[in-house]
């Protein structure tokens, strides 16, 4: 599957969704969102899939939200079609997801990248939430997903000054999971994405959902939830043979059911 704006690349158990609006350093417009989201909703229904890498054609991830589409457009309209909403689908997805950052993610592009559940960045790439330079804040989820990784006084430093950090700062900070060498983007999050594929497609759906779950919940409900996912595990023949090969000093051989 694939549109123009938004591409779809296989490899085995790992698939990358592509930005592919590199003229306009990837710019979320309204198609582009409708373009990712559908290819998400599609990939998390393959049972053949189990890791989905998000990367941007071109020069960078994503300088941020579609400003030509957006600054003709009044609050009722706005209020009319929940502008941005469609972005919280990607938050029912189940299979686990790594941005592989280069260049820009500013704006939207840093709030989609905090949408996945890892960050590999290249070393050069940039960070930021400049919205408030644009007379507006962070709507796509900045206010509430940066707070969560980097705390309220760094967030608030982040969306209130608009300013633009490192991969260093990035990575000190808690934004980002990892930095590497520009060259060795993609294939060390191919790396990445492979390894999380080769597990049992169950405990790391469960995994990922218990992790997330860990913002809302308090921590007695999120331990009891953390437990059951956990003895759910014990119901699939994946549990018994990940145990079994570990016993036997053998490498498992998950079946993904």
């Amino acid at each position: 599957m694939s549109t123009e704006k938004v591409l779809i690349e296989r490899s085995g158990a790992v698939a990358h969704v592509i930005l592919n609006r590199p003229e306009a350093l990837n710019a979320l417009s309204s198609e582009m969102a409708d373009g990712v989201l559908s290819a998400v909703d599609t990939l998390d229904r393959e049972d053949a899939v189990r890791c989905v890498v998000l990367r941007g054609a071109g020069k960078g991830f994503a300088a941020g939200a579609d400003i030509a589409e957006m600054a003709p457009m009044d609050a009722p309209t706005m209020v009319r079609d929940d502008y941005f909403s469609q972005w919280d689908r990607l938050g029912d997805r189940r299979v686990p997801m790594v941005a592989a950052v280069h260049g820009f993610a500013l704006g939207g592009g840093c709030e989609l990248a905090m949408m996945c559940d890892i960050i590999v960045a290249a070393r050069s790439a940039k960070f930021g939430q400049p919205e408030i330079k644009l007379g507006v804040m962070p709507a796509m989820g900045g206010t509430q997903r940066l707070t969560r990784l980097v705390g309220r006084s760094r967030a608030m430093d982040l969306i209130l000054t608009g300013r633009t950090i490192d991969t260093e700062e990035a990575e000190r900070i808690g934004l980002i999971s990892r930095v590497v060498a520009d060259g060795d983007l993609i294939a060390t999050v191919d790396e990445i994405a492979a390894t999380i594929a080769g597990y049992a497609r169950s405990a790391a759906q469960l995994a990922r959902e218990a992790v997330d779950r860990a913002d809302d919940l308090t921590l007695a409900d999120g331990l009891r939830f953390e437990r059951r996912s956990f003895h759910s595990l014990f119901a699939g023949p994946d549990q018994t043979e990940g145990m079994q090969a570990f016993l036997e000093k053998r490498q498992p051989d998950f079946s993904h059911q």
